[in-house]
């Protein structure tokens, strides 16, 4: 398997992950009680405030923190994907049909 799904992450990718994480906790907690200003270009007023919060706070920073993942692992399917399909179309050229994997694949239903 490959590192991106099982070695350590590196610190860059780290840091970038976290920044992300973070970004979208703000964003979250700026939508759910701010009307305006949320990129606090000036001085936070009680008028930007919203004096009633409809929703919760709840699982939005787990939520976050599962998406940020989903997405570097989905990143690294799409390439594996890409990668097989060039595979693939090369076996192709070369044999005259399809890999052996692949062959007769259905799926899975009544014949």
């Amino acid at each position: 398997m490959n590192p991106v799904l099982t070695g350590p992450l590196s610190p860059e990718l780290l840091h970038r992950m976290d920044a992300y994480w973070r970004a979208a906790n703000y964003l979250s907690v700026g939508q759910l009680y701010l009307y305006d200003n949320p990129l606090l270009k000036k001085p936070l007023e009680l008028s930007h405030v919203k004096p009633l919060v409809v929703g919760h706070w709840g699982t939005t920073p787990g939520q976050n923190f599962i998406y940020v993942h989903l997405n570097r692992i989905g990143a690294y399917l799409k390439q594996m994907m890409q990668d097989k399909l060039v595979e693939h179309g090369r076996y192709i050229a070369k044999h005259g049909q399809d890999m052996p994997e692949i062959l007769n694949w259905t799926w899975g239903g009544p014949k």
